[in-house]
């Protein structure tokens, strides 16, 4: 991985300047698919847990709370 973040970096240096913002919009771009995926994921996650607390038994144990 360091190997891999090392070119990278040397990539960088070498662009010219005039596409740094290229490459910033494109990262930024991936972070986002990441950051949208983990949402996704975790939304899934929560959805199906649902079933194990929705019930009939539960609902009326605490109905009566």
């Amino acid at each position: 991985m360091r190997a891999s973040k090392n070119l990278l970096l040397k990539l960088i240096e070498e662009i010219p300047e005039s596409q740094i913002e290229e490459v910033i919009d494109f990262i930024l771009f991936l972070k986002h698919k990441q950051d949208k995926k983990l949402l996704s994921d975790l939304a899934s996650g929560s959805e199906s847990s649902i079933d194990f607390w929705n019930n009939d038994i539960d609902d009326e144990v605490w109905n009566n709370v």
